[in-house]
């Protein structure tokens, strides 16, 4: 079930992703704005990695196109939260945006696993 794996290395890109995420949101400054936006994207950048480990245990192909599903989808969600953070921290631009990219590397890797289980 692993097969897309090697050529992204999926499993140390995600968890470095959440990762970046979680070292990143210690550093932005809380307020009422903030707090929820953070807790939000904390939750969806995570659960990339947290959904691609489900996937590569997966007891069948459908269980492991629906993680894989679920993956794409939280990647989605993070792109939405980083761009709710432009505009509560626009001092963060810079790296807001290259999390932006990674994040929509990531769902662009996750919608051709999706397609290619699809044809099979």
């Amino acid at each position: 079930m692993t097969q897309f794996s090697n050529k992204y290395n999926l499993e140390d890109r995600t968890a470095k992703f959440g990762e970046r995420i979680i070292v990143f949101c210690r550093l932005l400054n809380e307020d009422s704005i903030t707090r929820p936006l953070i807790n939000q994207l904390i939750r969806s950048a995570t659960s990339i990695g947290a959904n691609y480990m489900e996937a590569n245990g997966a007891s069948s192909k459908i269980d492991f196109r629906n993680k894989i599903y679920i993956c794409k989808k939280e990647a989605q969600e993070t792109k939405h939260w980083l761009r709710m953070l432009l505009v509560a921290a626009p001092d963060k631009k810079d790296e807001l945006r290259e999390l932006w990219q990674e994040a929509q590397e990531l769902t662009m890797i996750f919608q051709k696993i999706t397609s290619t289980l699809n044809e099979k």
